[in-house]
């Protein structure tokens, strides 16, 4: 990095306990517990700092390393110790280390200095191995030039060519590539840097969360980055095979924490179901998510959910097995029941792939335990039929779906309505569409999502949305946009995502509806603009239609190729005839072998109008019978 001095007074302030503050009140705030800090007789400088909460806020205290160098000989470098504002020592020694006081250091250059470069490498392992980093990567060799051409050239060529495109709309190509930037930052890549265990395998930490990635990023993920993608599910395993059971979520090498079902178990399903194979030991995978599904893990006591656990695994799994729903006696019960039913959908699909016919039918068998949270007799805005929570003696306890209560970590549902939840079942949707009372009733079910006023601000309602229950803003909703394909309506899916994409997503600096959640918001943009949706722990896409031609890099010289004839992206949107692989598609939806596994051609024609271009064929809904 380059520091600048306009008026000639150059000094840098070194200070190990800075940490991340969070802006939401929560106490999610990182906390400083303690470092160390020691200058050598060449200027360089060595650190090490104890930090600990922020979301994961069970993890032990994890310490991070730091080595640094700068490009002009200082005049000057004094250690500090203090507490808050106020020195305790400055200057009287080489090094200090604390288990409370504030340390760094203090640099000073000659005056007239007005450019400084500072060189800085970190490591979990040692400050040894964060000053190989510089050695290695930022030699003074290198200038900060070159490092930004580098990085530049590797962005390109890594992330931002994955996608190419004709268009020369600005605003347009600036949130096709700031999405497609914002949706790789994390996880981060620390094979080699895992202070915990050795292994062999990829090392994958800051996953947050897979709450978040399973519904539709991790599946763009193993189109956009197949080979980092099988790492990831590599080192998902490895957790596994170390710490006991694989994350929800991971931070500071450490589990946690989890919102509501295991849903790991969805992104290990969706690899295996898709074909990812390699070096991937798909028994050890197995072996974890049946863990997920049969062990439950030891409480963790978090304050805000002291019932259970939520560092890892399905910590309401008790009533799972004893009543095939999830009682008061648990938080979030509705939320973990609707993804323990998804969960346990993953897991079938595993064991019919590795042939393993009875737990197939075990698992798949229990991914219908959400129905027995249904209540026919829940009613809402003329709608009957809805998710509610059940006690042990079976009777359903009274709820309106069109309230949460806190919507938070010790209530029945999370971050999301009853009514929102109530669509959340997407592997056994013709069940539900059978259950809401047929294809019509459930269309407009769904339309009733999207209808303003019909979520008052006494209840979760945001003017920003004007009043709709549907929330563009969260995770749970990314799917129930597209749900009208199972109602033989894929004309309103486009209809609805579109208008939800062009509505609460731009260029600007408040361009995304929501927390970007480790690029799950930039993730559903980017599926919106491909034309395609995924239905996750499936092979099956649901077409709706791209915003424009484009190129789709999937790596090993494969390209799915994407045209539009006619259209507009705002006002002619609507599919009249699709053709994939050259042939004419009447079906709303394909599959991964269809134009992923090989490479493949999507020709739509668009209009304005809505078309029977589709053969009234319903996707398939797999646990549905």
């Amino acid at each position: 990095m380059s520091y600048k001095f306009p008026n000639g007074s150059a000094s840098i302030v070194v200070d190990v306990s800075h940490v991340l503050p969070s802006f939401r009140g929560l106490g999610l705030s990182q906390g400083y517990a303690g470092g160390g800090v020691q200058i050598f007789a060449d200027g360089h400088y060595e650190t090490s700092g104890i930090y600990n909460n922020g979301w994961n806020e069970e993890a032990p205290d994890w310490t991070i390393y730091a080595c640094g160098r700068f490009d002009v000989e200082p005049t000057t470098m004094k250690v500090f110790s203090g507490f808050n504002t106020t020195l305790i020592s400055y200057g009287e020694t080489n090094s200090t280390s604390s288990t409370t006081n504030r340390v760094g250091v203090v640099y000073h250059f000659k005056n007239g200095t007005r450019a400084v470069e500072s060189r800085v490498g970190i490591s979990w392992i040692s400050s040894a191995k964060a000053c190989s980093y510089i050695s290695l990567e930022l030699p003074n060799s290198k200038s900060l030039t070159q490092v930004q051409s580098e990085t530049q050239s590797f962005w390109n060529s890594e992330v931002l060519s994955k996608i190419t495109t004709p268009i020369t709309d600005l605003p347009t190509l600036q949130l096709l590539y700031s999405s497609l930037y914002g949706m790789t930052l994390i996880p981060s890549n620390r094979t080699g840097e895992n202070p915990l265990w050795n292994s062999s395998e990829p090392y994958y930490d800051d996953d947050f969360t897979f709450w978040d990635l399973h519904r539709c990023s991790t599946a763009l993920m193993q189109v956009l980055q197949p080979s980092a993608y099988e790492e990831q599910i590599r080192s998902l395993i490895d957790i596994w095979r170390h710490a006991g059971w694989m994350p929800d979520a991971r931070s500071s090498n450490y589990n946690g924490r989890t919102q509501g079902g295991s849903n790991c178990d969805n992104v290990l399903a969706d690899a295996y179901v898709k074909g990812v194979r390699g070096a991937v030991n798909w028994t050890d995978g197995y072996s974890a998510i049946v863990k997920d599904a049969e062990v439950t893990p030891p409480n963790n006591h978090d304050s805000q959910a002291p019932d259970s656990s939520d560092q890892q695994g399905r910590g309401a799994l008790p009533d799972w097995l004893k009543y095939g729903y999830i009682t008061p006696t648990y938080s979030r019960a509705v939320t973990r029941a609707v993804e323990y039913s998804v969960n346990d959908f993953s897991l079938s699909q595993v064991a019919q792939g590795l042939g393993n016919q009875s737990d197939y039918q075990k698992y798949l068998s229990r991914s219908h335990y959400w129905r027995n949270h249904w209540n026919p007799n829940a009613s809402s805005l003329g709608f009957t039929g809805f998710l509610v929570p059940r006690s042990a003696d079976g009777t359903f306890i009274a709820q309106d779906p069109l309230s949460c209560g806190g919507c938070y970590w010790g209530d029945a549902y999370y971050e999301a309505l009853p009514w929102e939840y109530s669509f959340g079942m997407t592997h056994d949707i013709a069940t539900l569409v059978n259950f809401t009372g047929g294809p019509q009733k459930f269309v407009q079910k769904l339309e009733a999502m999207f209808q303003p006023g019909n979520n008052p601000a006494s209840s979760t309602g945001s003017s920003q949305f004007n009043y709709t229950i549907f929330n563009p803003s969260n995770e749970p909703d990314f799917t129930t946009a597209y749900l009208f394909h199972y109602g033989g309506r894929p004309d309103l899916s486009l209809k609805y995502s579109r208008h939800v994409a062009r509505s609460y997503y731009n260029s600007g600096n408040s361009g995304l509806p929501g927390n970007s959640d480790a690029g799950a918001m930039q993730t559903w943009l980017l599926w919106n603009m491909i034309g395609l949706y995924p239905m996750t722990t499936t092979t099956t896409f649901l077409i709706h239609a791209p915003w424009f031609s484009m190129t789709i890099n999937l790596g090993n010289g494969k390209a799915l190729n994407i045209t539009t004839i006619g259209g507009d992206v705002d006002s002619a949107f609507y599919v009249q005839k699709l053709l994939v692989n050259g042939q004419p598609w009447y079906k709303s939806w394909l599959t991964w072998s269809d134009v992923f596994a090989n490479g493949g051609s999507m020709e739509f024609t668009l209009g304005e109008h809505p078309s029977q271009w589709f053969n009234g064929s319903l996707p398939p809904s797999p646990a549905s019978f």
